[in-house]
């Protein structure tokens, strides 16, 4: 049974609700998951959390390298400096030690990331003619162009309303991003599609119907559900898709709900765009993200 050797103020976590409306709830959701972390590893360990020591802070960062990403432990090492700004306690987040522990939890982990799989145009193909003739079916048909088309991460896609929709002239859309990861603020970002992704969408909502804000919505016994998607249903359908194909296990493990994104970046890449043009498209804000991204298209550039 834990002992709690040093009492911790039981104010933080409303403190951390104080960032609604001004956070993803996704970014909240992860202060609370790693700012608990931490507050656990102190109490384990008989450490003051509130305010953190230099010293209890490396060993944190340094015994989490041991058995987390080091992508996981800087993300932990931020929420802990936002917890203690948002309690008004000295932060110790900046001090040269911790930026040690943090080099020598980097230091050993030499791999690289883990890179998605490319849902490029040909794995786009085979999925979109893989779905059944569902309501479903039209859903993800939708969902699949539309991912692709959009260069969309998958909270982006889940986001749409049918608001963000403007048909042209041509039978294409006009599609309005209007908040992103790179994003936080809503200046939005106009994105265009074909005009079968055009079709797809409106095969869809002819199906849906026009009650439901949200472009994707759950379906619920053959019946659109009047609420957005997890993003988590990104992901699933990708999956679900590859499988339908008849994808190896290994192959269908490498897919994830950024496939979408990396992939449509990757064709771009080989059809002849450069990166600045590639960046506009999809919203990227570091060239370095972008780059992980198309490494493994770089072999058909020259085909």
């Amino acid at each position: 049974m834990r002992r709690k050797l040093h009492p911790e103020p039981p104010e933080w976590q409303s403190h951390i609700a104080r960032l609604e409306g001004a956070y993803a709830p996704s970014t909240i959701r992860s202060y609370y998951a790693d700012v608990q972390a931490f507050v656990d590893w102190c109490q384990d360990n008989g450490c003051s959390a509130f305010p953190a020591s230099v010293e209890t802070l490396c060993r944190f960062l340094e015994s989490q390298g041991e058995e987390k990403a080091p992508s996981t432990v800087r993300r932990r090492l931020y929420a802990i400096r936002k917890i203690h700004r948002l309690l008004r306690l000295p932060d110790p987040t900046y001090d040269e030690e911790i930026n040690l522990a943090f080099r020598r939890v980097w230091r050993s982990h030499a791999v690289r990331p883990k890179q998605a799989k490319g849902l490029t145009r040909d794995y786009l193909e085979d999925f979109i003619a893989g779905e059944p003739d569902t309501p479903w079916g039209l859903r993800n048909r939708a969902m699949l162009s539309l991912g692709y088309e959009l260069l969309a991460r998958r909270s982006e896609l889940v986001a749409l309303k049918t608001d963000d929709f403007e048909t042209r002239d041509d039978g294409t859309l006009r599609v309005l991003i209007r908040r992103s990861k790179s994003d936080p603020f809503g200046e939005g970002r106009l994105a265009f599609t074909s005009q079968r992704t055009a079709r797809l969408v409106e095969e869809w909502l002819d199906w849906r119907g026009p009650h439901i804000p949200w472009l994707f919505c759950p379906i619920y016994q053959g019946k659109a559900i009047n609420r957005d998607l997890e993003t988590t249903t990104v992901k699933r359908l990708i999956k679900t898709a590859a499988r339908r194909a008849g994808l190896p296990a290994n192959e269908i493990d490498a897919f994830s709900g950024h496939s979408m994104r990396v992939g449509a970046a990757q064709d771009l890449l080989c059809a002849g765009y450069d990166t600045a043009a590639i960046m506009r498209a999809g919203g990227w804000k570091s060239v370095n993200i972008l780059a992980r991204y198309l490494e493994k298209a770089e072999h058909n550039v020259w085909a």
